[in-house]
């Protein structure tokens, strides 16, 4: 299986694409998006800022959009689940929409969120093996779905919970960063490769 990595320009990607090889795919970064989606499943990752990252994928946007909802696989982590969403209040930009909702600032004392949580997940083959994971986070935003149905797993920080995975169709998006996440992120990405080459 190729999985193809979009590079918004920032960041260091080779983490993510070393935990993806684990999982037995083949790793292709791409700065063209639409070259990403002539993989066979498409990760968008967690690295940079909302508006940046939005602008990087604006030309691509609507051929995405429309290749997600039509099931083509995809997992976003921490950024790249945010961009999943309509806007973030992090930065101007238009997210791809795949899920209604918007980006918002984590309503807590101590941000950025930085270090390990536990995730209550509900029953998805995304968690098969680890249902109730340590994650690694570090983000200062959040996604609030508006439809509750699309939340998979949930968080609390600081006693504030919010979305830590959410998926509609065969799009994921995780909050935490699940390459820096030990065995269980990796449990995690096997299982959407797993799902991804259903």
């Amino acid at each position: 299986m190729i999985v193809g990595m979009i590079d918004f320009g920032v960041g260091n990607l080779h983490s993510l694409a070393k935990a993806i090889e684990r999982g037995g795919a083949e790793v292709r970064i791409e700065t063209d998006p639409h070259l990403a989606l002539a993989a066979d499943a498409l990760v968008l990752p967690g690295v940079g800022a909302f508006g940046p990252a939005a602008a990087a994928i604006e030309g691509a946007a609507p051929r995405i959009r429309d290749a997600l909802r039509q099931g083509f696989p995809c997992l976003g982590i921490c950024l790249g689940m945010q961009l999943l969403f309509e806007g973030s209040d992090e930065s101007p930009g238009a997210g791809l929409g795949v899920f209604p909702g918007r980006v918002h600032r984590l309503a807590a004392k101590r941000v950025p969120h930085m270090g390990w949580n536990g995730v209550a997940a509900e029953r998805d083959p995304l968690f098969r093996g680890v249902e109730h994971m340590l994650a690694y986070y570090a983000n200062s935003y959040v996604a609030q779905p508006l439809e509750a149905q699309d939340i998979i797993a949930t968080t609390e920080y600081e006693g504030h919970a919010f979305a830590a995975a959410v998926r509609r169709v065969r799009t994921w998006g995780v909050q935490f960063h699940p390459e820096k996440s030990s065995d269980a992120g990796v449990t995690l990405i096997t299982n959407f490769l797993r799902e991804a080459a259903r």
